[in-house]
């Protein structure tokens, strides 16, 4: 599992250097845009894995009926997912709120028509609302935080760095030294141990790479930024071990070795991403 999990890193890290570095703002919003489609893909396997398994123990007319409904909805996120990250990339924020609100009403207008059929539609809707906003929304947030300018891309790799360092840090922590279990409900391999070695490796890693790209940001509210992505990126994962648990699934997907899915590899990112957006624009520059 280890050599498995550095082997799809060490492969991919160069190709997501390159592409923040070169690839410009377009390309990077076209990359978010797959993650995006495969995150809500995973997502929509997890939330609704018991009404697969209802459709193997139900035949009747009724029942197909019944699977019908989940798969307009997928569409739909598929459909509006896209043009959220779409409109960041334009810089159109008021556009990601029409989206949302579109959304919801065409989702609340095809539940109308399937509620006879199915009368746990609200639940469907309400799954379906939850993967617009944890996933394309939460996403987009990247796309605003690269924007158009050449800080862009630092702040890309300040957020990436930390998250990335926390998980790392956590992981080999809780491996060899966690003893006191963090939340063994939702997810019994986590512990105290290891969710404080992350947070030392967020702040560390952002300290270290503050010290070099962002000399004239402030340290203290730089700690509390690097300490606050730190903490969010780790609810971010227990969220999503909350729904693999409530679904009984393991992993999100088979696509990264040693990692599982899209939607395990950028868990904690989606909780991070708007955080950082916030401390970007609203705090630490202003």
């Amino acid at each position: 599992m280890h050599l498995k999990r550095w082997i799809t890193s060490i492969a991919i890290l160069p190709f997501l250097v390159l592409l923040i570095c070169k690839g410009g703002s377009f390309l990077f919003a076209v990359f978010i845009g797959i993650i995006c489609i495969l995150a809500l893909r995973e997502y929509f396997c997890i939330v609704f894995s018991k009404d697969r398994s209802m459709k193997r123990e139900n035949r009747s007319s009724k029942d197909k009926i019944f699977q019908l409904s989940p798969s307009i909805f997928h569409l739909l996120s598929f459909i509006i997912g896209p043009m959220i990250i779409w409109a960041a990339y334009s810089n159109s924020f008021d556009i990601i709120i029409c989206l949302i609100v579109l959304n919801l009403i065409v989702s609340g207008l095809i539940s109308l028509r399937q509620f006879k059929h199915n009368s746990s539609m609200p639940e469907i809707v309400a799954k379906q609302v939850l993967g617009i906003i944890y996933i394309p929304l939460f996403l987009s947030c990247l796309i605003m935080i690269r924007g158009r300018l050449d800080d862009g891309i630092l702040w890309i790799f300040l957020l990436l760095s930390i998250i990335f360092a926390g998980d790392i840090g956590a992981y080999y922590i809780g491996s060899y030294f966690g003893r006191h279990k963090l939340c063994p409900a939702i997810s019994p391999g986590k512990t105290i141990e290891g969710s404080i070695g992350g947070l030392v490796a967020n702040l560390g890693t952002g300290a270290l790479l503050k010290y070099f790209f962002f000399p004239l940001l402030p340290w203290g509210v730089s700690i509390l930024f690097f300490l606050l992505i730190g903490i969010v990126g780790q609810v971010g994962d227990l969220f999503e071990s909350e729904l693999k648990r409530a679904a009984n699934v393991k992993d999100s997907g088979v696509i990264l070795p040693g990692h599982g899915g899209v939607l395990d590899r950028i868990d904690a990112l989606l909780f991070a991403a708007p955080v950082a957006f916030f401390f970007k624009e609203y705090i630490i520059l202003c």
